[in-house]
């Protein structure tokens, strides 16, 4: 995918206030700010129109992305974006900036594959969750996290501690403790087939 989908234009925004963010929005203008690192919050302006292609991409919230704001460029992270509740439209994003050799915490999506093997020995595919809280340097940041349902047998259920994440990844719940190894998804048996084995 185009690295260009990761690469937004922003302008430094001076006029604050829900008056201000009101009269950019009828401009085509999505208010934002970036945050963190050892630099001063700064609130800019994006484009809608650019804003709205790129988040379309699932990546574009878990990619590091590149902010030019007046000749200069910022590495940083989608940490929150408020929607419209009913138009297809972007309110404000929050992004967080990423520095190097520093820990990023942030949620990438879990994408579940060979489905369609686990349900041709029978079983039922329930998930649990569909996103995982993660802590990783930068250069680590992967995508996603991939679970391989291949060779999962039915009735069983696999657990945060289970998954295969790439180096430098730490799934944030597991590092609290055992009592935070969560489901993460299940082969069920069919409704009605636990009731029929107990018969035999």
């Amino acid at each position: 995918m185009s690295n260009a989908i990761y690469t937004l234009n922003a302008e430094v925004r001076s006029d604050l206030g829900k008056g201000a963010s009101r009269r950019l929005r009828h401009a085509d203008k999505v208010p934002a700010i970036i945050y963190g690192g050892h630099k001063e919050a700064l609130s800019i302006t994006l484009d809608h129109s650019k804003l709205l292609q790129a988040q379309a991409n699932e990546g574009f919230y878990t990619h590091i992305l590149t902010i030019n704001v007046g000749g200069e460029e910022v590495k940083a992270i989608v940490k929150a974006m408020q929607r419209h509740p009913f138009k297809p439209k972007v309110m404000h994003v929050d992004f967080q900036r990423v520095e190097a050799g520093h820990e990023l915490h942030t949620v990438v999506p879990v994408h579940f594959i060979n489905e369609a093997a686990a349900v041709k020995k029978g079983g039922v595919v329930a998930h649990h969750i569909n996103e995982l809280a993660i802590s990783v340097l930068p250069q680590n940041l992967p995508e996603f996290i991939e679970v391989d349902l291949a060779d999962v047998a039915v009735g069983v259920t696999l657990h945060l501690s289970d998954l295969k994440v790439p180096a430098g990844v730490t799934i944030t719940e597991l590092a609290k403790g055992a009592g935070h190894d969560q489901a993460v998804v299940t082969v069920n048996k069919p409704a009605g087939k636990a009731d029929e084995d107990t018969a035999e």
